[in-house]
């Protein structure tokens, strides 16, 4: 098998026309999509709306290609779309495709592709440690599916979790049920908090039996170096997709990962790039520039309000949410690197790298 992966634009959230061109113009065919991710352009809070009509969106354009209702792309499609595009982040999607191949095994080994869901959730769930099992089990799934049979060749672990609404607080009182807060942005905060807590076990990072309700989204000391978990409103279930390098699979693209300690590590970045073969003199070269299929990073204002003994502000703005101006900081300083702003920097990184940081990948082509 080969993973594929082109990075397209949007004009808007409901703008799934670049995908559509990749059909059209034979790059890819609709039956070998098996993952879209999406930067949309809304707040990345409870009220971003922006994740759900771009999912609707790509699941109206692809419906008609594959010969099925909208309604049943994401169960064929695993959709995780991420708001927030803030400072000079560009709104992208990343479409992951998996084309049959022949391949004779070998020591080489390649970008590879495995997702898995959770069944869904109940609103009391979301937050405690049955999500954290749930997404454990998932992941293992997802690493199984894609024939990576080392762990340390897992690089990224992508979920989509759930998140309560007063709704669904009220839904759970009534059948005597107390969901883990009554504040629906605290539980973005924990759905990712146990979603992240869920991949470390699978990967071994954590050990299960230190783990409680009471140290999910508390012992920030508990973290996993290659999870990425995005809250939103629309599912109710765990989706999880696993990125990492096998040699059951073919093809140019592979994935490299490191974590950043804080948001101005640029040398975690620089290894990252170092690894996979890329010469780096400041800014990468332009003609360096397209063998970078994808960046991912996780963005996080420190809870201590410093970064290196110096005063930051993030998390005492009234104005802004604190995770919004991680981004924005955190995609400037990728940016500068890279030399692209189409990057997929998602904010909220709890038990996601150590506080104030964050897990970071890149998907390259081979030189």
């Amino acid at each position: 098998m080969e993973c594929l992966l082109h990075r397209v634009p949007m004009r808007d959230p409901g703008d799934a026309s670049a995908i559509l061109r990749l059909i059209d113009e034979g790059l890819i065919s609709p039956h070998e999509i098996v993952a879209v991710f999406g930067k949309t352009e809304g707040n990345g809070c409870v009220n971003d709306f922006t994740r759900g009509y771009a999912t609707v969106a790509v699941s109206v354009a692809l419906a008609k290609y594959l010969g099925i209702s909208a309604d049943e792309v994401p169960s064929r499609v695993a959709m995780v779309m991420s708001g927030g595009t803030e400072g000079g982040l560009s709104p992208h999607f990343l479409v992951f495709a998996v084309r049959e191949r022949d391949v004779t095994p070998g020591n080489l080994k390649s970008l590879a592709i495995g997702r898995a869901s959770t069944p869904a959730l109940l609103p009391e769930q979301i937050g405690r440690m049955s999500q954290v099992d749930a997404t454990a089990t998932a992941v293992r799934e997802a690493i199984k599916r894609a024939a990576i049979a080392d762990d340390a060749d897992v690089h990224w672990v992508q979920v989509k979790c759930p998140l309560l609404t007063k709704e669904r607080i009220v839904e759970a009182r009534s059948r005597g049920e107390i969901t883990t807060t009554d504040d629906p942005y605290s539980s973005m905060a924990l759905s990712r908090a146990a979603a992240a807590l869920g991949v470390a076990v699978a990967l071994g990072e954590v050990d299960s039996a230190r783990l409680d309700d009471q140290a999910i989204g508390r012992d920030f000391g508990l973290w996993s170096s290659c999870a990425s978990a995005s809250a939103g409103v629309e599912l109710m279930h765990n989706q999880v997709i696993v990125l990492g390098n096998s040699s059951g699979w073919s093809g140019d693209n592979i994935i490299a990962h490191s974590v950043m300690r804080d948001s101005i590590d640029l040398p975690s970045l620089i290894d990252v790039l170092s690894g996979l073969d890329f010469t780096l003199a400041g800014q990468l070269d332009e003609a360096a520039v397209p063998r970078i299929r994808a960046v991912f990073a996780k963005a996080e204002a420190s809870r201590s309000g410093m970064i290196r003994g110096a005063r930051h502000i993030m998390g005492d703005d009234s104005d802004i949410q604190a995770s919004r101006h991680a981004r924005a900081f955190v995609g400037g300083v990728l940016a500068g690197i890279i030399g692209r702003t189409d990057l997929f920097v998602s904010g909220g990184a709890e038990h996601q790298g150590p506080d104030g940081g964050g897990p970071i990948a890149v998907i390259a082509r081979r030189r």
